[in-house]
């Protein structure tokens, strides 16, 4: 792009001509409790409660439940390493506490990790999901006669890889669309978990209270049943039996997917509300007591309430399995089945839906420092979104789905590989800046001793120490998943390599960031952006739709009012860890190609724009506080590829009830491609009557201005009546009833509206 100097079109430049950017620091964010946010962890963390045991008996045996409860009890450890990582306000997750702590190579090679992690989440949740779906086929077709028997292992795969498919799919529209997350969706999801959970453990009590069942074997060395599965490598080697810390550490790496999402504790840290430590304890504290109940007490009653000649054939459908095995009417638990096998599979397609979010924000952040080209995160022509990123994410996760045919244990082998050598990263990238970046933070890891003035960190020494020494165990005792990680892994790197020496070789970041003149502040205000108060705000995201700016160009008059033009970077949770920015995390390809094509309207009609960047994790609160804080007094948006102009008006307007006392008045704007405008006014005002509405209150004050005599009626005391004869209703308790007559008056007035109807 090449501006010229003279022309009037840009804001106000610095003596070299390059046009001026505002890029605010703060990020503007709707801030969540801490319910909140563990629910959306559990969202993810919860999930593995549904074939983590499973898959751990599989290999160690009868004991794993002690695993599985060891690896709970070791999480709570690893979140406190990741809350540490979160005092420092580390920038960008695992790859920028690596980047900063041990350099670029391993960063770069802990993102190829995390990213053979990302890939097998959505795969192992939806395939899980889907071998769910199909355990109770196989119980209820029987019964509807349609099938003669219960349905074959191979039949219950393939239904479990075409749900995957089916709800990988769906997600990958959901995302190139840009469907934000919702927390209050989270929150939902979890009530009714929770509703499961707490029926479930009334039920299994019960049911070992009346059989006397009795606890699994202890987690002795001689109670282990490792197999040739289970030892990989080390099958042919006396190792594991000569030293049983060694099968000790086997068996705990089997069981580590039970600890699968605690990395989502980080990547909502951003959205959690003042005091964030605080409330990141809190949330840390209640996803680990409702994780460590869940997954840990599933395992104990699995083992000991279902039969072992039919518990292994429920492995990948424990808790359906456990639902089918309690003690009650056959009836009562095949409703019960089904109930177990709907949550499953919504907590579970959310986990897919969090893997494709997860993979994107990471390979955006990678991306954005320059290690990926542009190429990757160029924007969806209609929504905006980077879409390459986002189908490569999908290819391979279907591909993953088809390799594993419906196989939880293959994929959980995979899985197992990325999950641990991410938290052993990530915990060696927080010991590292111990020392490379010391001084006082918010929280430390505990057990910290000081010798001769040099501090030793004990506790976070031993996670790292535990965490390394399980995925090397693991490097040994699957095979098939170092195999693929690895090769993975060296494949990813050598891709970021090669992208990141192209583009340093040909200084495209560089000339990149020249071309506009980047400048920070901590917020946006008229001053800083150099536009006067009442100004007129317009959003954009997506540079081949931005009619609504070239509508706001051709009727503004120089002088009169000043147009900003602002884009709003949403942040995704797999980037969080920070408050502020910098330039180069909130400037990029994206922000360019709109500013470009914005600047070449304003030109075109000799109009000058002023620039401004924001980030935000919700559009419209974004949009909203970027405007009260530019005293803008009009916001003019295009239609949203999402909703219709009255629900996007409706959206804002919710936004708008959020923003903080005294709130301000806005003129909402909505453009549609045709040349229509919706108009809106956000706040407090007076509404537009039409001719009907003013000659009913003209005909009700005519009719009762002479009964109330000698009192003087006006029209507004007509209004003002109505309006407390309504508060009343409600206050009686009749608003169902109001709320009724009003949607029969609505569909009335639209049936007028609309011909035909």
């Amino acid at each position: 792009m090449s501006t010229t100097p003279n022309t009037p079109a840009p804001s106000v430049a610095r003596g070299n001509g390059i046009p001026r950017v505002i890029v605010a620091t703060t990020a503007l964010l709707t801030f969540i409790s801490f319910w909140r946010a563990a629910a959306i962890v559990l969202n993810d963390l919860a999930s593995s409660a549904y074939y983590a045991g499973g898959e751990a008996e599989g290999y160690i045996g009868k004991t794993a439940p002690w695993f599985i409860l060891a690896i709970m009890l070791f999480s709570y450890a690893v979140r406190a390493v990741y809350v540490e990582s979160c005092s420092m306000f580390v920038r960008g997750g695992v790859y920028r506490a690596v980047k900063q702590s041990l350099g670029g190579a391993l960063a770069k090679f802990s993102v190829s990790a995390l990213m053979f992690d990302y890939i097998l989440t959505g795969p192992i949740s939806g395939v899980a999901a889907g071998q769910y779906v199909g355990g109770l086929l196989s119980e209820l077709l029987p019964y509807a006669h349609l099938a003669t028997g219960p349905l074959s292992p191979r039949s219950i795969d393939i239904i479990a890889s075409c749900f995957a498919i089916i709800v990988t799919v769906y997600f990958w529209w959901e995302n190139t669309k840009g469907i934000p997350e919702s927390s209050e969706k989270a929150l939902h999801i979890m009530k009714l978990v929770t509703v499961m959970v707490v029926i479930l453990i009334g039920w299994c009590v019960y049911t070992v209270l009346v059989r006397h069942s009795a606890l699994p074997p202890l987690p002795y060395p001689r109670n282990l049943h490792l197999t040739a599965g289970s030892l990989g490598w080390l099958a042919h080697s006396s190792l594991p039996h000569m030293f049983g810390i060694i099968a000790i550490f086997i068996a705990l790496g089997h069981s580590v997917l039970a600890m699968s999402g605690e990395e989502s504790l980080a990547q909502v840290y951003r959205e959690i509300e003042s005091p964030k430590l605080v409330n990141l304890k809190k949330a840390g504290l209640v996803i680990f007591v409702y994780s460590m109940v869940f997954t840990s007490l599933v395992s104990f009653f699995a083992v000991m309430i279902i039969p072992d000649d039919v518990r292994q054939s429920f492995l990948e459908n424990l808790i359906g399995g456990l639902a089918m095995n309690l003690e009650g009417p056959f009836l009562v638990r095949l409703i019960f089945h089904g109930f177990v096998v709907v949550v499953g599979a919504v907590i579970l397609a959310g986990a897919v839906n969090t893997a494709i979010v997860g993979s994107n924000g990471v390979l955006n952040r990678v991306s954005e420092d320059g290690v990926l080209s542009d190429w990757f995160r160029q924007p969806h022509p209609r929504f905006g979104t980077s879409y390459r990123l986002i189908n490569i994410i999908v290819v391979l996760q279907i591909i993953t789905i088809f390799i594993s045919r419906g196989d939880v244990t293959f994929l959980a082998n995979l899985y197992a590989f990325g999950v641990i050598w991410s938290f052993a990263m990530n915990g060696l990238a927080v010991l590292v800046l111990r020392y490379t970046n010391p001084g006082q933070r918010e929280f430390q890891v505990p057990f910290n001793f000081t010798v001769r003035g040099k501090q030793v960190p004990l506790g976070l020494g031993l996670i790292t120490l535990t965490l390394f020494l399980i995925a090397f165990v693991n490097l040994f005792t699957k095979p098939v998943a170092t195999m693929a990680g690895g090769v993975f892994s060296v494949l990813l790197y050598v891709v970021f390599t090669i992208s990141e020496r192209r583009g340093q070789h040909t200084g495209v970041k560089h000339v990149e960031m020249d071309q506009f003149n980047l400048e920070l502040e901590g917020e946006l205000t008229p001053e800083s952006v150099g536009a006067k108060p009442g100004n007129i705000l317009v959003p954009i995201s997506n540079h081949f739709n931005m009619y609504h700016l070239g509508n706001v160009l051709d009727r503004v008059k120089p002088g009169r009012r000043d147009v900003v033009v602002l884009h709003v970077r949403i942040l995704r949770r797999s980037a969080s860890g920070e408050q502020e920015f910098d330039a180069d995390q909130l400037f990029g390809s994206i922000e360019q190609h709109l500013f470009s094509q914005a600047l070449s309207m304003a030109e075109k009609r000799g109009k000058s724009i002023r620039l401004a960047v924001v980030a935000a994790n919700d559009l419209w609160d974004g949009i909203l506080r970027a405007g009260h804080g530019l005293q803008s007094s009009t916001i003019v948006v295009g239609t949203s590829s999402h909703w219709q102009s009255e629900e996007q008006a409706r959206q804002i307007g919710e936004s708008w009830e959020k923003l903080p006392d005294p709130k301000p008045q806005f003129n909402l704007e909505v453009h549609l491609p045709n040349g229509d405008k919706v108009y809106k006014v956000l706040g407090p005002h007076a509404p537009n009557l039409t001719a009907n509405e003013v000659n009913l209150l003209h005909r009700l004050w005519l009719r009762f201005s002479d009964q109330v005599a000698p009192e003087e009626l006006h029209h507004h005391d007509v209004v003002h009546f109505s309006l407390e004869e309504l508060q009343r209703e409600i206050d009686e308790g009749r608003e169902e009833q109001v709320v009724e007559r009003l949607r029969n008056h609505l569909i009335a007035n639209r049936k007028k509206k609309t011909p035909g109807i």
